[in-house]
């Protein structure tokens, strides 16, 4: 949900590509490894983790640290967490689903299904299409620029239960002029998915949490996935989720919270087991129709987010990660309280998600932080082996 990069690069211009040709090889899960590497996670100020991974030889799931530091006790094997902007695949999905019955095409313009929403201050829904929504090439500023109260202890305390619309959040993102024209560029704004969302009710009637799950999690039976509306509660069991918003600040239990400000861009809830297999599914074309799938894995470049993971490229709604062994499909998440991190190679194969109960971590004294995202040598290593 929120921005995980570093840096932004400017691109100097939007390359088409078809990542994933190339399936990162088989290999028996390694248990010892994957603790390893999720135990390493705690120097780098993770409270808690919990991994799975799934392969057709086996599933190993382990789990570092604490879902309640108070209490002492460990992230539950099968615990409820957010999953930020990893409901950005499910909203893609769903989106890519009615191009594929022929209610809506990649092309439409957003004014063309949202007349007059996208205006003023240089933004013109006329020019922008849902390929661009979809991809991160609109050009529209995110909205959460406008949420300041997310990004301090005080505001979050005196908001965490305040329920905000879709429409007034791509209003706030109005006040602000678009940062390049669309299609020119890539950057990563949380507006393009609010409104997916919005589009998703305008073409089927109904909101898009419920064609989430109809489409998807209902045939998937991901009995543990939940597309709230603004319920703030996670369904037990889940880790406590803690937030830090300054370094010399203190953890704060942000587990309870209205998810409304996410909506289609991060609000879904679900567990390793589910998030893997959607994973897989959506990959290996259990979802999509191959146009469609097709469409998805077509991206550009997206040096944003090269500072933390070096290479990466943007689809539609899911991103093509790079590694010595090939690479493999993947969004992660980052919301108050909770990080997610994932991959899926691409024969669907093989899977991995992480779950660690902050999005804030601050790396142990004396421990060198991590040059990339603090999962990289997990996910590298889940899909490549160690040396």
């Amino acid at each position: 949900m929120r921005k995980t990069v570093m840096a932004v690069v400017a691109l100097s211009g939007v390359v088409a590509s078809t990542a994933g040709a190339v399936a990162a090889p088989a290999q028996v899960p390694n248990r010892a490894v994957l603790q390893r590497d999720a135990d390493a996670l705690l120097d780098q100020g993770a409270p808690g983790v919990l991994a799975e991974m799934d392969t057709p030889d086996g599933q190993v799931k382990v789990r570092s640290g604490y879902g309640d530091k108070a209490a002492r006790t460990p992230v539950p094997w099968n615990t409820h967490f957010r999953i930020g902007s990893m409901t950005k695949p499910f909203t893609a999905t769903v989106v890519l689903q009615l191009v594929g019955e022929g209610k809506l095409s990649l092309d439409d313009t957003v004014e063309h299904w949202l007349p007059g929403v996208v205006t003023g201050n240089g933004n013109d829904g006329a020019k922008i299409t849902v390929r661009n929504l979809l991809q991160h090439t609109s050009g529209l500023a995110d909205y959460l620029r406008a949420l300041p109260f997310l990004n301090t202890a005080a505001g979050f305390e005196a908001n965490r239960f305040r329920v905000l619309t879709a429409p007034d959040m791509v209003a706030m993102a109005m006040k602000y002029a678009p940062s390049f024209e669309p299609g020119a560029n890539w950057e990563y704004s949380n507006t393009n998915y609010l409104l997916a969302g919005m589009i998703i009710k305008k073409v089927t009637g109904n909101d898009w949490q419920r064609e989430v799950q109809r489409r998807i999690i209902a045939p998937l039976s991901l009995r543990n996935t939940y597309a709230p509306q603004a319920y703030p509660y996670l369904p037990e069991p889940h880790a406590v989720g803690y937030q830090r918003f300054a370094r010399d600040e203190s953890d704060i239990d942000a587990t309870a919270m209205s998810p409304s400000w996410a909506g289609a861009a991060g609000a879904i809830i679900s567990d390793t087991t589910d998030a893997n297999t959607f994973l897989r599914a959506l990959v290996g074309g259990k979802l999509l129709k191959p146009a469609q799938l097709k469409q998805m894995r077509t991206t550009v470049a997206a040096h944003e987010l090269d500072p933390v993971f070096p290479g990466a490229q943007y689809g539609l709604g899911i991103a093509w990660v790079p590694t010595a062994c090939g690479g493999y499909w993947s969004h992660g998440g980052d919301i108050h309280g909770f990080m997610t991190r994932n991959g899926v190679s691409a024969d669907a194969q093989r899977s991995v998600v992480v779950t660690v109960n902050t999005d804030s971590p601050v790396v142990k004294p004396g421990v060198p932080r991590a040059p990339y995202d603090i999962t990289k040598d997990l996910m590298d290593h889940a899909f490549c082996g160690t040396s």
